[in-house]
This record gives structure tokens, C-alpha cells and sequence, in this order.
């Protein structure tokens, strides 16, 4: 019931901010959210989620988060791999009511066919999504004096539409195509928790995200260290 869950996530936030939400004109009962989750009504599940700022991303044994950085070392980016697989996510800002999924899945058909790829739309684990395949450019390896060649793999895209925001999953790799390897960062999309903040936001203008507290001030004592000025030896008076 991914209508259900999107509406009961956008009801909720309106409750909250003493707005009375839109009638709804359908007879079935709406379906409790069971994942991804708004700040608002985060699970006390006793999961351990790592801060990312606009995304507390679910920390599961066996997988590795990988954060991309641009010149100004803000945060562009979050992958998370298991195995050869990956799962990119990104939150971006959305209406207060009504969602955009339906207006993105358009979107990116049109941009994967433009650039070589297929997708089309099926129903996944959390409503509507689209699976096919994707022309890209895999990440340059160290040491890798030309940029690699794009190549044709295969591609998930997940998409929930929440109060204000939306969160988008591209599943790469193997679990793009068996669902036991899915399993774990499926797993991984649903326990996330979007923080949307209060600030006005265009909208598809993509929440901002942050390094970890722990990773940032490491980064922050590598910046200093790359700054600071050598230390300079007391010159050593002449012998005799």
C-alpha cells in the first residue's frame, strides 16, 4: 500500500503543524509507514543510524558508507555498499502535500534512454520503482591514468514520497537483479530517517548532507595539519 504509507506520513506532519490534511476521497483504510521514516515519527527500534545530517542511514553489519565530498568538502553524496552491490540515496525537498515520485520516475526513464539505458516501471517492496539498466562511468580506480569507459549495468531506482521530502535509492550490482542480494540494502533504505528541517526549499532542490561528528572532526584536524606552517628547528650556535 505505497499510496497509503505516503499519505499517512504527509497527514501526519500537517497534524503536527496544526493543519487540517486534505480529504481523501477512497474508501480502503490508510496503511501504517513501516519504513523510511520521517523524523517526526523515527522508530524507538534501538537502531543504531549514523547522522548524515538531512539522512540518519541505518549502520548494518557487513556494510561500508562512503561519502562523497566536492573542492568545498561538503558532502554531495551517500553510498552504501554490501557486497558488490550499492545503494546511493539522497533526500531531496518536497510540496507539503503531495509527493513528486510519479513526476521523478518519468524523468529519469527519459534521462536513462536519452544516455543509452532502460528502465521501466514495476512494483518493488516499497511501491512503484523503476528496474533496467543504466549507462555509467564506474569510479576511477587509484592510479588510473585515463578516466574509465561508460558502461551499461544493471539499475533499481526507489523512490518514497514523505511530508516535505523525498527519498530517492539507486541499487546497483547484483542486487539490481536477485532479490536475495537486495535483501540487506533494501533492508538498509527502509530503516533510514529523513530530517527535513523547517528552512523554505525549492522543491527536488536536494537536502543538504553532513560527515558524521566523529568523520568531520577528523577532517577538520587534517585541514589544519595540511595548513599549518612547519615548525622550525632553534638554529645551532657555531662550534668552538
Amino acid at each position: 500500500m505505497p499510496f497509503g504509507r505516503r499519505r499517512n506520513r504527509i497527514d501526519r506532519s500537517l497534524r503536527e503543524r496544526g493543519v487540517p490534511p486534505e480529504p481523501q476521497h477512497r474508501e480502503r483504510e490508510v496503511a501504517e509507514t513501516t519504513g523510511p521514516w520521517d523524523a517526526a515519527d523515527a522508530p524507538q527500534d534501538g537502531v543504531p543510524r549514523i547522522d548524515l545530517g538531512s539522512i540518519r542511514l541505518p549502520a548494518i553489519t557487513g556494510t561500508d558508507l562512503r561519502v562523497e565530498l566536492n573542492q568545498q568538502q561538503k558532502v554531495i553524496g551517500a553510498t552504501l555498499r554490501s557486497g558488490d552491490s550499492l545503494l546511493q540515496v539522497s533526500a531531496f525537498a518536497a510540496p507539503r502535500a503531495g509527493g513528486i515520485w510519479d513526476g521523478v520516475r518519468e524523468d529519469l526513464a527519459r534521462s536513462a534512454s536519452g544516455q543509452g539505458g532502460s528502465l521501466r516501471e514495476v512494483e518493488g517492496p516499497f511501491g512503484p520503482e523503476l528496474a533496467g539498466t543504466i549507462v555509467a562511468a564506474p569510479p576511477a580506480q587509484p592510479g588510473q591514468a585515463t578516466a574509465p569507459q561508460p558502461v551499461r549495468r544493471p539499475a533499481r531506482f526507489l523512490g518514497v514520497d514523505g511530508p516535505r521530502w523525498f527519498l530517492r535509492g539507486l541499487i546497483t550490482g547484483p542486487a539490481a537483479e536477485s532479490p536475495e542480494a537486495a535483501a540487506v540494502l533494501e533492508a538498509a533504505f527502509r530503516g533510514i530517517v529523513v530530517v527535513r528541517g523547517a528552512d523554505p526549499m525549492p522543491v527536488r532542490e536536494q537536502l543538504p548532507l553532513t560527515l558524521p561528528p566523529q568523520a568531520a572532526a577528523q577532517l577538520a584536524q587534517q585541514q589544519q595539519a595540511a595548513v599549518r606552517p612547519p615548525a622550525t628547528r632553534p638554529a645551532t650556535p657555531p662550534a668552538g
